[in-house]
């Protein structure tokens, strides 16, 4: 494994520490950007959402879960609400189709009476605790209840835009284009043609473009989210009419570690497969530290990888740091677009705080 970048990673660990960002990153700032970090019940997430709170648009907790009877559950922790209103923060929490369920939400988008009562706790919801507005965090869907989903968002959109509420949606994003294997027709028809970008953009407030996992365990090791890769889907979804100033760019804070996988129970080599997993920055590093190699920067893709030999078979890391996150917010500036979606509070390098105070003048 080559070590060429030691003195890279050593001047992160630097800036990591408090100090001044490159020149590089000073030139270029005061992009006027709404950022929405979302944030999960963790304590290093409410930790990292109290410190920063002032460098946050909005805060989109990821705390609510609605079933295939439209029964809305959850809550979102007292002590975000109370510094989220102290520090102007808008609430956005985000509603999600359990366990990311195909079925379920198939049943819940094809029965009237199960939407109308999930639009209903929505609303009811909203009013009670002052939220800004909704996410919809709505995945596995499969590509044939497109219209059902359009139409569950117009619903839930009418009625909460009359309720003084906002209205967003988090989505699979895609670059348009085909794909010549299983995997790409498995991820086109399960988890991205769902969204009709177009209308989605015309009903609600903004869409969240998840730009991250563009590579995860059906792949082979890659990037967290490839700037290509990013500038491609966004650019698709601009040529579908979709305005900038209704696009948010998903940006990822966690890294990814390949290693090798099995699934007990399955015959032959069937259980055989590389798992990766979303391990927050601290964990890489620690991991990079552990097996004594460096990360080297990919100028094209935008991000720091590493790999290395573990008793015979190859480990690989996708680092996202404070640099890809720069490189992220270029893409933004470039584009014109709304702002960006962080995925998550708490798996960020410390360092990433600075590019957002240097770069951007985050709208409040």
């Amino acid at each position: 494994m080559p070590h060429a970048c030691r003195s890279v990673l050593a001047a992160t660990l630097v800036l990591a520490a408090g100090v001044t960002m490159p020149a590089a990153l000073e030139a270029q700032k005061s992009t006027r950007a709404e950022t929405l970090f979302y944030l999960t019940d963790s304590d290093n997430g409410f930790a990292s959402f109290r410190d920063h709170v002032d460098a946050i648009s909005i805060v989109g907790p990821q705390s609510f879960a609605v079933d295939s009877d439209g029964v809305v559950w959850g809550e979102v922790d007292p002590r975000v609400l109370d510094l989220a209103k102290q520090h102007h923060v808008k609430v956005m929490p985000l509603v999600v189709n359990t366990g990311f369920d195909q079925a379920q939400i198939h049943a819940l988008l094809n029965d009237r009476q199960a939407r109308a009562r999930a639009v209903a706790t929505l609303v009811e919801l909203g009013r009670r605790h002052k939220f800004w507005g909704w996410q919809f965090d709505l995945e596995d869907i499969h590509l044939t209840d497109r219209d059902s989903l359009t139409a569950f968002y117009r619903q839930t959109a009418k009625a909460l835009h009359a309720a003084g509420m906002k209205l967003s949606i988090a989505v699979v994003p895609w670059d348009g284009r085909v794909g010549s294997t299983r995997w790409h027709r498995y991820m086109r028809a399960n988890w991205r043609e769902a969204y009709d970008l177009a209308a989605l953009a015309r009903i609600g407030d903004f869409i969240s473009l998840m730009t991250y996992s563009e590579h995860n365990s059906g792949t082979p090791p890659g990037p967290v989210a490839g700037l290509p890769w990013m500038r491609a889907n966004v650019e698709y979804t601009l040529s579908l009419g979709v305005p900038p100033e209704r696009i948010s760019l998903g940006v990822p804070t966690y890294s990814a570690h390949w290693q090798p996988g099995y699934q007990p129970g399955a015959s032959g080599t069937g259980g055989l497969h590389p798992t990766a997993r979303e391990i927050p920055y601290a964990r890489a590093m620690s991991l990079l530290s552990r097996y004594g190699v460096e990360p080297q920067w990919l100028e094209q893709q935008g991000v720091y990888y590493a790999f290395w030999d573990h008793d015979g078979a190859f480990e690989y890391i996708f680092l996202e740091e404070h640099r890809s996150f720069a490189a992220k917010l270029d893409l933004l500036r470039q584009e014109g677009l709304r702002g960006i979606s962080v995925w998550v509070l708490g798996d960020e390098d410390p360092a990433v705080w600075k590019v957002v105070s240097q770069k951007l003048d985050v709208v409040h």
